[in-house]
């Protein structure tokens, strides 16, 4: 593993580094750097800067919103990489295309969610959470990491055991807000039983949906807003995506 990430830094085209990985590799930067280019233009553009280009907007006034390009972008990638396979270039090209379309749609992801344009809202927040999930999922596969604990299964039935329990467990666990416990389940073999009987957050889908207002009242003790961790969470994303528009507003 710690041999593997130097070579990709160093050439990620190299003959010597496994191929896959390679391609992993330039899907995670092309991802991040996709991301952090698309949401400096959303802030840019929120903030009125004369000299920056505004939306993308037809004839009739309909505002094309940039995940439109960014599946367009996918589809177009997915096709060249049935096509082409790994073969060089087409393959890297694919790669390459790939990881700025998922970049550009999953800045995006709340409007899948909320079928609403709540890209500065609160609930705008959760596509942070999905472009952190994802980043941090590619990085673990690139540096070597299997996910669902793949080296422990010694048959069909087995992988299969392995891979279901892991993305059931994983599941329950991303529903009760613990993104960082939820990527531990997917790579850690049953460390996710432990991960899902965590207590949720008391803003996740779990809890509004099963707790009761007692047990409600227990994980808002147990997560209060001026915990240390989601005053840093908080912080880390308007670094990277913006203030909330209530809270932008509060500001200035």
């Amino acid at each position: 593993m710690h041999s593997v990430l130097p070579a990709l830094l160093l050439d990620p085209f190299s003959d010597t580094t496994d191929a896959g990985r390679s391609s992993a590799f330039l899907v995670l930067v092309s991802f991040v750097v996709s991301f952090l280019f698309i949401r400096t233009s959303a802030r840019m553009i929120r903030a009125e800067v004369s000299w920056w280009p505004g939306n993308v907007e037809t004839e009739s006034g309909l505002h094309l919103h940039h995940l439109v390009w960014g599946i367009a972008l996918m589809l177009l990638a997915g096709f060249l990489g049935f096509t082409f396979e790994a073969d060089k270039p087409w393959g890297q090209i694919a790669a390459v295309a790939f990881g700025i379309g998922a970049g550009l749609t999953l800045d995006e992801f709340a409007l899948w969610v909320h079928l609403d344009d709540v890209y500065w809202s609160d609930e705008g927040r959760i596509s942070l959470d999905a472009v952190v999930l994802v980043a941090a999922f590619m990085a673990l596969v690139v540096v070597g990491t299997r996910p669902f604990g793949l080296d422990e299964a010694s048959s069909v039935a087995g992988t299969a055991f392995i891979v279901l329990q892991a993305l059931l467990l994983a599941a329950v666990t991303f529903l009760k807000g613990r993104i960082g416990l939820g990527i531990v389940a997917v790579f850690v073999p049953l460390s996710g039983l432990w991960a899902a009987c965590r207590m949720a957050k008391p803003d996740s889908p779990w809890a509004r949906r099963f707790y009761s207002e007692d047990k409600q009242e227990r994980a808002r003790r147990r997560y209060p807003p001026d915990r240390l961790s989601v005053r840093l969470r908080a912080r880390f994303f308007d670094l990277i995506g913006g203030r909330p528009t209530a809270a932008a507003e509060q500001q200035s």
